[in-house]
């Protein structure tokens, strides 16, 4: 136990949890944006409530679930102990600071985004997380077999068009998240090299910063074009 107590108590240790932490976020949302890419189906939710069907009840899916939910928890965590320990360790600014001349604005603004995400997070569980689980869902019947219709939950909350909008600002959000950190990552784990940094850098800005965002994005203003019958 000496070397867990030993690698949060340094910031170097605090990083490395916090890369490891963030990329298998990273790998999540892969999984997570092909699963929900189901709402486009045009079968009336049965692909998406077959899928979220199997997400419930595989014993393999369900264990890595909660390695998932740990990780949000300690990566925000160690996010907001690294944050305090940089403001105390300077509690003066310096007179001249120019920081946009040696970062970009996602760098310099991570905290910032990354409460949104966490603020997101939070109220997006309780939207659909908490509703699968604990609420009072109705059921759908594909071929004898009843399912929780969590595609009827996903119309009611993206028939809203507050909701959309808030979906839509805080895959943005993400998108800025993502084109430092998933880099960022890598960098801190001392994975770095001239053959393969570039690769990492331009997955990290146009597959994770633009592509996964602009899916997550396009599937709450699908839904709701489809439920007020504009498409």
């Amino acid at each position: 136990m000496a070397w867990v107590i030993q690698t949060l108590s340094s910031s170097l240790g605090r990083k490395v949890i916090m890369s490891l932490t963030g990329l298998f976020l990273s790998t999540f949302l892969i999984v997570h944006m092909a699963g929900n890419l189901q709402l486009f189906k045009g079968d009336n939710g049965r692909a998406f409530n077959e899928y979220t069907y199997f997400m419930t009840h595989n014993p393999l899916i369900l264990t890595v679930s909660y390695l998932l939910y740990t990780s949000i928890l300690v990566h925000a965590l160690m996010a907001w102990i690294l944050t305090r320990h940089n403001q105390a360790s300077r509690p003066v600014k310096y007179a001249y600071s120019k920081p946009e001349a040696n970062s970009d604005w996602s760098s310099r603004n991570m905290g910032i985004l990354g409460t949104i995400l966490l603020l997101f997070i939070i109220i997006h569980m309780r939207t659909f997380w908490y509703e699968m689980h604990f609420g009072s869902v109705p059921m759908a019947e594909y071929d004898g077999k009843e399912y929780k219709d969590l595609y009827a939950v996903v119309k009611v909350a993206f028939s809203q068009w507050w909701y959309v909008l808030l979906y839509v600002v805080c895959m943005v959000a993400i998108g800025y998240h993502l084109a430092h950190g998933f880099q960022s990552g890598f960098q801190t784990l001392g994975l770095r090299h001239k053959k393969y940094t570039p690769l990492i850098e331009f997955v990290g800005k146009y597959f994770f910063a633009i592509i996964i965002p602009a899916a997550f994005a396009a599937m709450p203003i699908y839904v709701f074009l489809q439920v007020h019958g504009i498409i």
